[in-house]
Parts: structure tokens; C-alpha cells; sequence
């Protein structure tokens, strides 16, 4: 026998309008015979009582018809009522299954993914469980409805429309993704979404049939993959240690978050080695923040401030644990946090309501910590979870190398050109030959110091002797050669 589900539509009379190909294909009625004719007259047996006494809703039982042929079909259908428009019932679609198909029905009824039938005028005809629950509507308050008539007019809720009449029009499966409201989940999810065309034994196509999955972790996980790699590209092109923290705060605002901010402790911006034991309350310097609108917390900091993080704030816990914090709107740390940057913020400018979900993330670089980097989200529905704790940590290990390279840089070129001052004359030896005059001319270029030099060195008879040299290669390696050298000449 033909597989292919029964669907007749019922009048609020009793009268069939409606008869599809599988339903003449279970019973042997041809549309012509059967539409415009009481429903009764197809009836093996009298209807259960239960199915009498249901007045609203979806019915389900089990129904006896007579075949064309004559022999009995103990059927088990559904009926589910149809909207008139007007808020008074047009009647019921009832659909049936043929026999050998339970399992097939199991299967849709009791996937973990969203799937739903339409016709090919965009009216919804079964819905499973699951997408009864995303919706957050019963399937008998969709069927027989049109898709834009149960859902707010979205761009992303037109596309799902154009792409089911593009199914219904030309008969080819579409696959897409979508990022679409998910009412019953009060937050917008990324879906990965399949149509593809219904057929009865004919090849005629009768209806539409989709199946959509929640792909948000893994749209998430790739978003958080391609800012990893941007951020490869783009922290770090130059040796300056502020211009690489706001290089960091520019990948994070807005994609990641709201509201970001990196603080560097005292030493890292001076020529000092970092501090043998920690202090409880850390002491910072806010280098560089961004904000995605005027008016939120962005206007509470100023760079060059002093930060004061103390237990048991995130950033306190995030220096002293070495690891990212999250802490979420209600929590201690989190209110504590909050209270102190109210309290600091100028006149007029506390942090605004919405403020939800903060991450704080130390940016330590080869064992040594130098600082830490907070984000937080007001627009972003979702709070920060495990996951990105874990891109946190990816990202701001990446940054903190890079600031601690060019922290590097600027402690060794401050310590060469020490160095080079050193060496310099503190007066000219007194000669009659030629005049002398000495100057120091720092290199100009990103390499940093270089190894040239030059010297008069007065002979008898009224002689000088001028040396020059160029020792290859930069910094203090290059200057203390340049100096033993030139000693020894």
C-alpha cells in the first residue's frame, strides 16, 4: 500500500471540502465522489462517544471507514480545528495515517528537533512537540493557519516565508540559516533550517515539510573562532603598550561586549620589574576603554585613572586566581563591582540599569601578570557563559604576550639609550688641528637603537685621528659592543 498521510477537510456541517491524494489513495474515493457529501456517509461504524463529546480542541482516535471496495479501514486520525478569521471554527482537518507508517509518526511526533508540515500555501499542517514548544503554542492553535498570521513581521519571519514558497514553487529541497526569534525562549537563537517537498504516489507535490535545528552554540563557537583569528591579525602591530590594549578593546566592542575596559598595573608602564609579593587591594592604570553608546558605563572611567580592585570583586579574584571570573547581575562580586564604579563615576553618570553579565580576565604573559580586562553586556541578551570564559582567556593570553613585548621593547630601548648617554664626552680634549663638536642622535627607526658611533683622538705633531664605526644590530647588545670598542680604540 501507498504511504502517503490521509488529509480531508471537514466543515463545521458535517460536509468534506477537502480531500487530498492520500486520502483517495487509502480509501479508493476520488475527490469528485466524496467532496461536497456529508462526512457520516464514509463511516464503517458510529464515531467513539469520546470523540462526540469533544467539542474543542485537537481530537485523536480511532475511526472505522468503509473502502470503496467495501471492506472496513480502522484508521487512527487527528482533527484539529481550523481558525474561520473571524475567531469561529471553519471546520477540522483531519489526517490519517496509513497503515505501516507508526513508526514513521513516532519519529516526527518525538524528534528533539523543531519539524512542522505546511501546505503550499504556507498554512501549517502538523507541528511535533518540539516545535509546539519553541513556538510556545499548541499544535491546535496553528493548524490550518498562515505562517505570517502567528508570528511578529520580521525580516528574518519573511525570509522563512519566501523560502517555503520557493520549496512550494519549484520543488527543490532549500537549506539556510537564520537567526530568528524563539518566543517560548524569550531570546533570539541562530537556527540551521531544511525544507524540502512532499510528494504522493503521482510525484504530484502536496505540502512542504522543514526541520530546524538550534545551531546557536555552534554559530557562537565559530563567531568566537573568527575573532580569535582576527585578533591575530590585528593586536600587536606596533610596540606601544597602549596602543595595543585599545587594539584589544577593539576587537572585544561590540561583537563580544557592551562595555570593555583593560587596566595595567604601575610597573608595567615604567621601567621597574614587577613586584615580588601582591598586594590585596590591586593598585592599576586604566589604559583604554569602549563603550557601544553614549551614556553607558563607558562615561564613568577615564583613561589614566587609578583602578582600586578589592575582594571580592571580579577583577580582584580574576589577578589574584589567575583565571577568568564571570559573575552575573545579583551576585555579590558582581554588586560589589558595581557599587564601587557608581561610586567613582562622575557626577550624573553612574552605570545604567541593564548592566547583566560581566567576564574578568587577567592578561598574564609568560608567568607574570600584567593587568586585567573586563567586559560587560547590556544590549547582548545572553550572559557570559563557560565557553566564553574559555575565548576570554585564548583572547587575552594573546594580547598580554603582545603587551608584554612591547613593554619589553620600551624597557630595553629606555635602558640603551642609558647606556649611549653614558658614553657620551663630558668635554672636548683641547687640540689646535680642528674644530670639534660632539652630538647624540638617537635612531629614528622601529628597530630602536643602533651602533654607530664616531671619535677624534688628538696625535703629536698638530695630527688627529678620526675613527667611525658601525656595529651591526640593535639595543643594548649593540650599544655596550659600540662602547668596548670604541674604549679600545
Amino acid at each position: 500500500m501507498d504511504r502517503v498521510a490521509a488529509v480531508a477537510i471537514i466543515d463545521t456541517r458535517g460536509w468534506v471540502t477537502g480531500w487530498s491524494e492520500g486520502a483517495r489513495l487509502l480509501t479508493g474515493h476520488p475527490a469528485e465522489a466524496v467532496v461536497g457529501r456529508p462526512a457520516a456517509e464514509l463511516l464503517a461504524a458510529e464515531l467513539p462517544a469520546a470523540a462526540l463529546a469533544a467539542r474543542t480542541g485537537t481530537r485523536h482516535g480511532t475511526v472505522a471507514l468503509r473502502h470503496r471496495d467495501g471492506h472496513r479501514l480502522d484508521l487512527d486520525v487527528t482533527a484539529c480545528p481550523l481558525d474561520g478569521g473571524d475567531g469561529r471554527s471553519a471546520g477540522y482537518a483531519v489526517t490519517a495515517e496509513p497503515p505501516g507508517v507508526t513508526f514513521a509518526a513516532q519519529a516526527f511526533e518525538q524528534a528533539s528537533m523543531s519539524m512542522s508540515v505546511f501546505d503550499l500555501q504556507q498554512r501549517y499542517l502538523r507541528l511535533n512537540d518540539a516545535a509546539c514548544k519553541v513556538i510556545g503554542v499548541p499544535e491546535e492553535g496553528l493548524t490550518g493557519r498562515f505562517f505570517l498570521d502567528t508570528v511578529a513581521d520580521t525580516e528574518s519571519n519573511r525570509g522563512f516565508v519566501r523560502h517555503l514558497r520557493e520549496v512550494a514553487e519549484t520543488g527543490l529541497p532549500v537549506r539556510y540559516e537564520s537567526f530568528a526569534a524563539a518566543p517560548a525562549l524569550n531570546r533570539e537563537h541562530f537556527w540551521s533550517l531544511e525544507m524540502w517537498p512532499l510528494r504522493d504516489a503521482s510525484g504530484t507535490q502536496t505540502a512542504v515539510a522543514l526541520a530546524a535545528y538550534d545551531s546557536n552554540e555552534q554559530y557562537w563557537a565559530r563567531r568566537r573562532l573568527a575573532l580569535l583569528n582576527e585578533a591575530a591579525a590585528h593586536i600587536g602591530t606596533t610596540l606601544d603598550v597602549v596602543r595595543t590594549a585599545e587594539e584589544l578593546i577593539e576587537i572585544l566592542v561590540p561583537r563580544y561586549a557592551d562595555f570593555a575596559t583593560v587596566d595595567l598595573l604601575d610597573w608595567v608602564l615604567g621601567a621597574d620589574e614587577p613586584p615580588m609579593v601582591a598586594a590585596d587591594d590591586v593598585e592599576l592604570h586604566r589604559v583604554a576603554y569602549k563603550s557601544t553608546r553614549p551614556g553607558s558605563p563607558g562615561v564613568a572611567v577615564r583613561v589614566g585613572e587609578t583602578q582600586i580592585y578589592r575582594p571580592p570583586a571580579p577583577p580582584a579574584c580574576a589577578l589574584r586566581e589567575g583565571h577568568a571570573i564571570l559573575s552575573q547581575a545579583g551576585e555579590p562580586g558582581f554588586r560589589a563591582w558595581l557599587a564601587d564604579r557608581n561610586e567613582r563615576a562622575p557626577q550624573g553618570a553612574p552605570f545604567r540599569e541593564g548592566v547583566h553579565s560581566m567576564i574578568a580576565v587577567p592578561l598574564r604573559a609568560r608567568g607574570t601578570t600584567l593587568g586585567v580586562a573586563v567586559c560587560v553586556r547590556l544590549a547582548h541578551p545572553e550572559d557570559y557563559g563557560p565557553d566564553d570564559a574559555v575565548f576570554a582567556e585564548e583572547l587575552a593570553s594573546r594580547a598580554a604576550v603582545c603587551i608584554d613585548n612591547a613593554r619589553r621593547f620600551a624597557r630595553e630601548r629606555s635602558t640603551a639609550l642609558a647606556l649611549q648617554h653614558s658614553l657620551l664626552p663630558s668635554g672636548l680634549p683641547g687640540q689646535a688641528a680642528l674644530d670639534v663638536a660632539h652630538r647624540y642622535l638617537p635612531c629614528g627607526s622601529q628597530a630602536g637603537i643602533g651602533g654607530d658611533w664616531f671619535d677624534v683622538i688628538p696625535l703629536s705633531g698638530g695630527r688627529v685621528g678620526l675613527v667611525v664605526g658601525d656595529v651591526v644590530g640593535h639595543g643594548i647588545s649593540s650599544s655596550a659592543t659600540m662602547g668596548r670598542l670604541r674604549t679600545a680604540v
